[in-house]
């Protein structure tokens, strides 16, 4: 599965729990922790949300580039 390191970084740099990510993308704790895992594959809007949440672009989330814009 994929992994998204990115992810569980942006919230760390935060100290922000997968609760706190979750209820402020609107999906549950558990989903979350399965999309930081690589457990399931996160989905468009999701990858949406997270980039508008923590500001950075969907590329920047996906390991596609370094540059956060």
């Amino acid at each position: 599965m994929e992994r998204y390191p990115r992810i569980r970084d942006l919230r760390e740099d935060r100290d922000l729990t997968q609760a706190q990510v979750g209820e402020a993308i609107h999906i549950p704790q558990r989903t979350y922790a399965y999309y930081e895992s690589g457990q399931r594959m996160i989905p468009p809007h999701v990858l949406c949300a997270l980039a508008d949440f923590y500001d950075v672009s969907v590329d920047y989330l996906l390991g596609r580039t370094k540059n956060k814009r």
